[in-house]
């Protein structure tokens, strides 16, 4: 039995985009939680050494290579050259420290900073805050970008699904003239999951993220940076139309959500024509995510 589900797990890890998604979307959820499947092959190795079985044990070594493939890169060590640092933060819109958070994120110096959620009159302060460093920035709706660099071409980004009434503006996309070229870089908070009894709801998340994919389809400028909150994981199908054009972090898990006990990073840093190096998270602030601090190499 042990053996059987360890080639059951195995399975799931490899080919889990077989796993269907017309029902509740199971296969979105399995691959939100894709890493956490490791926890399944320790429980898998304690049940076989307890019943002593040598089969279950090399059956084990396949879920544990297939693991290793597909996460264990994240793990090593990463390249400390780069040439932008950008952080990566959900501020929440319910954060009672707006100045504390923003002096958490400048401590760093990074080069671009990007935030969500947020709110007046918090806005303000993240304003006042971030100017001294940080004399270029844009904001549009509840999305701001703030850079040490010229900022051109500021917009907002139309990633509203069709669902939504009201107003609801959470992208926007500018030009950054780094010391090495121009970058288009978008910022964008795409809407909320919910785990249910009938599955993912996930569909405005998957239409709003086909949208942000056709933006960056569309970009004329060679280079492109996106921040956001994406609300999903790289591995999960429905950002398939952002990392079906973007690279994605070379290392570093970086587990941005929930910030109590991050399970999973929907706080993504991801590139076009730019290599995404070592993610790693700071410090909890007053937001419920983690920030997300990552080198991008541009080429």
């Amino acid at each position: 039995m042990c053996a059987a589900f360890a080639v059951l797990v195995a399975g799931l890890l490899a080919f889990h985009r077989v796993v269907p998604n017309s029902v509740g979307r199971v296969g979105s959820l399995l691959e939100t939680f894709l890493p956490w499947l490791w926890l399944l092959v320790v429980a898998l190795f304690g049940l076989a050494l307890l019943r002593r079985s040598a089969l279950a044990l090399v059956a084990l070594l396949l879920p544990a290579a297939v693991w290793t493939y597909l996460f264990g890169g994240l793990l090593l060590p990463g390249e400390e050259r780069s040439d932008l640092v950008v952080v990566q933060h959900n501020v929440s819109d319910v954060n009672p420290d707006p100045v504390g958070t923003a002096l958490a994120l400048a401590g760093g110096r990074p080069d671009l900073i990007a935030l969500q959620e947020l709110v007046h009159p918090a806005l303000a302060h993240y304003e006042k805050t971030l100017a001294p460093a940080y004399p270029y920035h844009a904001v549009h709706g509840t999305v701001g970008l703030w850079s040490k660099h010229p900022l051109t071409g500021a917009r907002p980004l139309d990633v509203k699904p069709r669902g939504i009434a009201g107003p609801w503006s959470r992208g926007l996309r500018a030009v950054v003239r780094t010391p090495r070229g121009e970058v288009a870089v978008y910022v964008a908070h795409l809407p909320s999951v919910r785990v249910r009894a009938s599955g993912l709801a996930s569909s405005w998340r998957d239409e709003s993220a086909g949208l942000l994919g056709a933006a960056v389809a569309a970009e004329k400028v060679e280079r492109v940076i996106l921040l956001g909150d994406l609300n999903g994981t790289v591995d999960d199908r429905g950002l398939a139309p952002l990392t079906s054009r973007m690279n994605v972090a070379e290392r570093g898990l970086a587990f941005s959500f929930p910030a109590a006990f991050p399970v999973a990073r929907i706080d993504q840093v991801m590139a076009r024509s730019a290599t995404v190096g070592r993610l790693r998270t700071l410090p909890a602030t007053g937001s419920d995510h983690l920030p997300v601090v990552g080198s991008v190499t541009l080429r």
